[in-house]
């Protein structure tokens, strides 16, 4: 006979498992640090990386660099039976597109689509640059080992891609190797009008731009901490859409926001020992990354990056000076860091991938009465288990209370006033993954 306690337990247990996916522990398990040193190893060795740098030589230049991850996207697709589609996406970029474009150039993007089982046209990104430079942005000629700007990143994106190509899941992935990003974002912008003009439904981009670096120029020494950039709304929102703002809130609840707080989420679900900084700005102060241009396309986008930066390693020629050493090389590279950003990386991926779609129709209403009312417009698909609502104070930056509510298209959260909080909607697989949260779009009257 069951006692009271025991059915308590058992039902504890339960919600417990409903919560956690083991593949996604398996996965953090499966991430390997050797792997990433040996890849930051070999892209550092191409000596330079530059954007405008030799395309020829197959062992030095940015043409070397990028023929060699195709080779491993290429391997890994071999090893999962052909399951990536790997290809070159790139655009011409003309001398004088700005100041850092000194002469004609191909900006190449390297590209592995693994294609999702049930929505092969809805995809989530996970990025990294190729390209890298020291103190002067138009010296492609000099070494520039790039060691963790941005060998650390693309590193990440191919280990990824080693991992999650084990497994099937119902939306696609996308792993990208970008260039042209220190010479003004080229292969986000090329590779953001190339998904426009093929009509895919990019879900988010999780851009890494390094991931590799433990010891701040201030002495700070954190091998936990890393921080999620994104932008509060999107540029592409239209004027009567910020007239609403100003009535009923969402100055910080944009879809990139959102996409940040998804991963700020799954990573204190399944990483507590990880500490991940939600940082409501589109990118470091005055500066830029390759999640932007995306951003400017209307897609969701973050950037994932370490928390403490050294400058002397970053954009540097290769010098000692004062007793400090100066140059981004494999030395100032922590591998196990960038190992665990990596499986930040490959969990995030894996549990979006793995979600049903998002709502896209999300209404809202409730004033002047002690509720919050929900509509939306359900989506067929047999796999969904329901609905989630969540809400939290409107200070909050995280959404810290949910209500499971089934597989319904309208929903009252009774005595709770619409005035005091925030709220969205996420979709709820049988699996137990959710679809990132949807902020309401629309305000009805009833």
């Amino acid at each position: 006979m069951k006692t009271l306690f025991t059915s308590t337990l058992l039902l504890f247990s339960t919600i417990l498992i409903a919560q956690t996916d083991q593949k996604i522990y398996d996965i953090i398990d499966a991430v390997s640090a050797e792997r990433i040193e040996n890849d930051i190893k070999t892209l550092a060795n191409f000596g330079t990386r530059h954007t405008l740098s030799d395309t020829v030589s197959q062992t030095r230049g940015i043409g070397a660099a990028r023929r060699w991850i195709k080779s491993e996207f290429d391997k890994i697709s071999k090893d999962c039976n052909n399951c990536l589609e790997v290809f070159y996406q790139k655009d011409l970029v003309k001398k004088g597109a700005n100041q850092r474009i000194v002469k004609d150039v191909w900006v190449v993007n390297v590209v592995a689509i693994q294609r999702g089982t049930k929505y092969p046209n809805r995809f989530i990104m996970m990025s990294g640059d190729i390209d890298s430079r020291i103190s002067d942005p138009t010296d492609y000629t000099n070494d520039s080992p790039g060691a963790n700007d941005n060998a650390s990143g693309m590193a990440g994106a191919i280990e990824a891609a080693r991992v999650l190509s084990k497994y099937k899941f119902e939306n696609s992935i996308i792993y990208v190797g970008l260039s042209g990003e220190e010479q003004g974002l080229f292969g986000g912008k090329g590779l953001a009008q190339h998904a426009k003009d093929k009509s895919w439904n990019i879900i988010g981009i999780m851009n890494n731009d390094m991931i590799g670096n433990i010891k701040g120029v201030d002495g700070v020494i954190d091998n936990r901490t890393f921080r999620i950039f994104s932008e509060p709304i999107p540029p592409t929102e239209t004027e009567k859409q910020r007239r609403s703002r100003r009535f009923y809130g969402g100055e910080v609840d944009g879809i990139s926001r959102q996409l940040a707080r998804y991963v700020y989420k799954t990573v204190k679900t399944y990483m507590p020992e990880m500490n991940p900084m939600l940082v409501y700005r589109l990118d470091r102060f005055g500066r830029g990354g390759h999640h932007r241009p995306f951003n400017d396309a209307g897609f969701a986008g973050i950037r994932i990056m370490e928390a403490h930066e050294n400058y002397t390693q970053q954009h540097q020629d290769i010098r000692e000076e004062n007793g400090i050493k100066y140059g981004d090389v494999v030395e100032h590279v922590n591998f196990d860091y960038a190992a665990k950003l990596t499986a930040v990386n490959a969990i995030n991926l894996a549990s979006i991938a793995s979600a049903p779609p998002a709502v896209t129709e999300l209404e809202i209403g409730g004033i002047v009465e002690p509720s919050a009312k929900f509509r939306w417009k359900k989506i067929s698909d047999p796999s969904i288990k329901g609905y989630k609502i969540y809400w939290r104070d409107t200070t909050s930056p995280t959404w810290d209370h949910s209500r499971f509510v089934g597989n319904v298209d309208n929903f009252i959260l009774n005595g709770i006033v619409i005035d005091n909080y925030l709220f969205g909607i996420a979709t709820v697989g049988k699996n137990g993954h959710e679809s990132p949260i949807v902020f309401p779009s629309k305000i009805f009257r009833e």
